[in-house]
């Protein structure tokens, strides 16, 4: 059936399946005869073959999610395939899409509009990808369109245009070596992939110690799927860390069985680790796609892994969508650490990401960190997953010597035992610095952060916002932290007195008080907040090396003494997570020491004791299984599924209301987060912003989303007012 269209009406698609709330529900699409609403508009053939394309838009709305029918121009029927950025009309303005289909018929009953433009015929949006895409929007209730815009990343024209110019020129062409420098690997984006090898599995040393280590790598090879946890051995040849060495022999029997393989790490550190570590495997055709590389570097590695120039990709979170040809491995460093959380909607965590990509693709999966998250050992505990360890006489051999000098161990040494570095660990880094480097873990940046009245101690605030004051530096005027006001006059609310004294001791401090202690030794300082910024590596010769956790660098041949002060800092919080966290941090710093006898890890400080006892025994998935095993008895996640959803009381209310299931907790009160500068803030109308959380079933965790993201459909049809926000699986319920 063709129809010809007014010019006078408006160019307006029908939204498939809005229907006004509460009415009758249409019947479900695909059912019954499928209609030909074909439209020629004036002036515009459409295309003869396939004249129907099926685009998804970039639309904020979640009652906007799904498919809309579009008509092919004729002129851009080539262009317009599956896969392809284009401009289509939407209402008024003209939106981004991505084409997800070309058919014959639309099953919609009014007049089609015709795609705008194709933005280019690159097509860059895979089917595997966007069927994960739209596993991950429903899993997390969230949109397609919003995990589209964390999938693909933003088009630069002259790249995609340099590329193409190579593609036509062969990998030997001038600009496929200036590519490849460009995308931060000398060979893999201007040169075609290996071919599959057929010989044996590659040489496995770094997997002999794991029980099932090497029969996983043979499995990998073999083209099967299987799925590990793995908690890294401790260790560093050279400057290259154990973990990464393993990590880059799995890589190579995947590609030596002639599939491609994606490995996320959380920073960029470890991304140039890894790297490194794929170079001495041997593997060679391997791209890294970072945020912080830029646009165009980081759209050439997209392309060059679109293309199948590149069979490996390292990256950051961002890589956890990349379009790696014939997934054949899937790899996650780390995943307790806070940068591989996503901050924007629907706020997906690479580990079930990765975890639904190998489902989908049939690709093995590789969860590997120092310590164990309660997720991780979730995965063990369900049977999804099976653990690679090492026996305990092989880890004593690998391990340095672990002490935790608590109040009750230096008790014999009377008042000395309050001192922040207590006269054992001055005595360890002193011998140990004959040796080689030591190193200095503080878990909070800057100089003093927190600071309070030095005759009655009452907590230092901020006069504009409350905010706690802090020190940037010696002899410097307090400084909010909140909203960076400097406060040189400040006096005591509760006393009057002008004098400070420090709460809390920051990395620079620190490495202040250790230059002092130790005269005529360097000190190193590793921080994001340090003049100079996070270090890598350290030479093996005698140094302090003061780090907060995460910024520890990697010291040639192994530090010989590590120490963790401030212990109870890090198991001083609240959170469910608290605890793995903390093991989490002293493990990733004790694995860069060296074996004893001649490495030793001292722990000062009174920690909570079974983070404690985790470390000496090094036994983080004891304490995971452990932890787990509360959650269970309790109903806490991941032994259930979660759902938080923050805002406005009345939008809170609203949103819930229609879910219908589950336990909800709640709605709280929660402290509304800082605003840089200190304005900005809520209407005191609105009242605080509160907190509600859904609890259900692992088996109904489905449903659960679903629910969620019907309710957000009908907020935003009946343009509901206020904020709400909504996370599944939070990392923490309050």
């Amino acid at each position: 059936m063709i129809v010809t269209r007014d010019p006078a009406e408006p160019e307006q698609p029908a939204l498939l399946g809005l229907d006004d709330v509460g009415a009758a529900q249409r019947p479900a699409r695909g059912r019954g005869p499928r209609s030909r609403a074909v439209v020629e508009t004036a002036g515009v053939p459409i295309a003869t073959e396939l004249p129907v394309a099926r685009v998804v838009l970039d639309l904020q709305p979640a009652h906007l999610d799904q498919p809309y029918d579009y008509l092919v121009p004729a002129a851009l029927s080539d262009d317009a395939q599956p896969g392809v950025r284009v401009k289509a009309r939407f209402g008024r303005q003209d939106v981004d899409g991505f084409v997800v289909a070309r058919q014959d018929s639309s099953d919609h009953d009014g007049r089609l509009v015709p795609l705008r433009r194709v933005v280019s015929p690159e097509q860059v949006l895979t089917p595997q990808v966007l069927l994960l895409c739209r596993a991950v929007a429903d899993r997390f209730a969230g949109t397609l369109a919003d995990v589209l815009r964390l999938a693909v990343p933003p088009r630069h024209a002259r790249v995609e245009k340099s590329v193409s110019a190579e593609d036509a020129e062969g990998p030997e062409g001038p600009e496929g070596a200036e590519g490849a420098e460009a995308a931060g690997q000398e060979d893999a984006p201007g040169s075609e992939p290996a071919p599959a090898r057929e010989e044996a599995a590659p040489s496995s040393s770094a997997w002999v110690p794991y029980r099932g280590g090497e029969a996983f790598l043979r499995r990998v090879q073999a083209g099967e799927a299987p799925r590990a946890v793995w908690s890294a051995l401790p260790g560093v040849e050279g400057t290259d860390p154990h973990w990464a060495l393993a990590v880059g022999e799995a890589v190579r029997a995947c590609v030596a069985g002639g599939r491609g393989a994606l490995v996320v790490a959380p920073d960029a550190r470890d991304v140039a680790r890894l790297q490194a570590a794929l170079e001495v495997a041997g593997v060679e055709a391997h791209v890294r796609l970072l945020a912080d590389d830029g646009p165009a570097p980081r759209y050439r590695s997209f392309l060059a892994a679109l293309h199948g120039r590149a069979r490996v990709v390292v990256g950051t979170r961002a890589a956890m969508f990349a379009p790696v040809a014939d997934l054949g491995l899937v790899v996650l460093w780390g995943d307790g650490e806070d940068t591989l959380a996503e901050p924007h909607a629907p706020y997906p965590h690479p580990r079930d990401v990765l975890a639904l990509r190998a489902e989908q693709e049939g690709a093995a999966y590789l969860l590997g960190s120092p310590g164990r998250t309660v997720q991780a050992q979730a995965l063990l505990a369900s049977g999804w997953a099976r653990e690679l360890g090492v026996p305990r006489d092989v880890l004593r051999t690998r391990a340095p010597r672990v002490r935790a000098l608590t109040s009750v161990e230096l008790a014999r040494e009377g008042a000395a035992a309050a001192a922040r570095l207590p006269s054992a660990a001055w005595r360890a880094a002193r011998e140990a610095l004959a040796h080689g480097p030591v190193l200095v873990q503080v878990p909070r940046s800057g100089y003093l952060p927190v600071v309070a009245c030095a005759r009655c101690r009452t907590a230092a605030r901020c006069a504009a916002c409350h905010g706690p004051l802090g020190l940037p530096s010696a002899g410097g005027a307090p400084q909010c932290t909140w909203c960076g006001r400097l406060a040189g006059g400040w006096s005591c609310d509760e006393c009057g007195f002008t004098g400070l004294r420090s709460v809390r001791v920051g990395s620079d401090r620190t490495a202040e008080e250790l230059g002092r202690a130790f005269p005529g030794v360097p000190v190193r300082l590793s921080a994001a907040s340090a003049p100079g910024g996070v270090v890598d590596e350290v030479p093996g010769r005698p140094a302090l090396v003061v780090a907060t956790p995460g910024a520890e660098p990697v010291a040639d041949g192994g530090y010989v003494v590590a120490l963790l002060l401030d212990a109870a800092v890090l198991t001083g919080g609240t959170g469910l997570a608290t605890g793995t966290e903390a093991v989490h941090r002293w493990l990733a710093a004790a694995s860069l020491v060296r074996s004893a006898p001649h490495g030793q890890v001292l722990l000062v400080g009174d920690a909570a004791p079974a983070p404690t006892q985790a470390l000496v025994r090094w036994d983080p998935a004891g304490f995971a299984d452990r932890e787990l095993a509360e959650r269970v008895e309790l109903d806490l996640p991941p032994a259930v599924r979660v759902a938080a959803v923050t805002g406005d009381r009345d939008a809170v209310d609203a949103l819930i209301s229609r879910v219908g299931l589950g336990t909800v907790l709640g709605p709280v009160e929660v402290p509304e987060p800082p605003r840089p500068g200190g304005t900005g803030g809520r209407p005191a109308t609105l009242g605080a912003p509160v907190r509600a959380v859904l609890r259900v079933p692992l088996g109904e965790g489905a449903e659960l989303a679903r629910r969620l993201r019907d309710s957000l459909a009908v907020r935003s049809a009946r343009r509901e007012g206020g904020t709400v926000r909504v996370q599944l699986d939070p990392k923490e319920m309050l």
